[in-house]
């Protein structure tokens, strides 16, 4: 059965380059991000393997832990490794499932047959400290995946699990915010001490409140 938002993000334990785990341990309270790649030593996960391994300091920073898959083995992972580090600059640096078996694809529907019946599509999964499934995304093989992008959606995914408010339209970190249209005027006096613009009755927007 397919997963939706808000499900508990299935368990397992895998095999990883960093040895074995089972992620709901190896997770912790932290968030996580678990993203796929159709196969090692493609050129469009080479360059999405490497980007990420530069974005660790950034992911670490808003308390998340990132996770690779692919359904090739472990052996192959590792040459791949050797591959990116000399053509992106940058070896990975955080695990990748060996999932040859298709264990850990199948508990997350990773393999849409219409694509391939055999490897997985560019899937990412963000999860949060609670276990639950926060985003999905799902790309085809031919192209990388904009992991700004991710980082800017785990940014606002952040901020409203803690305050009354949604971000709106090509929001990034430090910008106005929308005051969602349960809280009432009365209310958002209190909620929200930098004051608020009423633009309409249901479009109301306040200063991003943890800045």
């Amino acid at each position: 059965m397919a997963l939706r938002l808000g499900d508990d993000a299935p368990d397992f334990k895998a095999e990883t380059t960093e040895g074995p785990i089972d992620f709901y341990d190896w997770k912790g309270d932290s968030w996580a991000v678990l993203f796929s790649h159709p196969k090692d030593f493609t050129p469009v996960c080479t360059t999405e393997l490497g980007y990420t391994a530069k974005l660790k300091p950034e992911f670490e920073k808003r308390n998340v832990k990132v996770i690779g898959l692919s359904v090739d083995t472990q052996e192959n992972h590792e040459g791949w490794a050797n591959d990116i580090e000399e053509t992106q600059g940058i070896r990975p640096n955080f695990p990748i499932i060996a999932d040859s078996d298709r264990k850990v694809s199948d508990l997350y529907d990773m393999i849409h047959p219409n694509a391939s019946e055999t490897t997985t599509v560019r899937s990412v999964f963000v999860i949060g400290a609670d276990n639950k499934v926060k985003l999905m995304i799902t790309y085809p093989a031919s192209t990388g995946r904009n992991f700004d992008e991710i980082l800017r959606v785990i940014d606002s995914l952040q901020l409203t699990a803690k305050y009354s408010v949604a971000t709106p339209v090509n929001w990034k970190d430090g910008e106005d915010v929308i005051i969602v249209p349960a809280v009432s005027d009365e209310d958002a006096k209190t909620k929200f001490p930098k004051g608020f613009t009423t633009i309409k009755p249901y479009l109301r927007t306040t200063p991003q409140p943890n800045k």
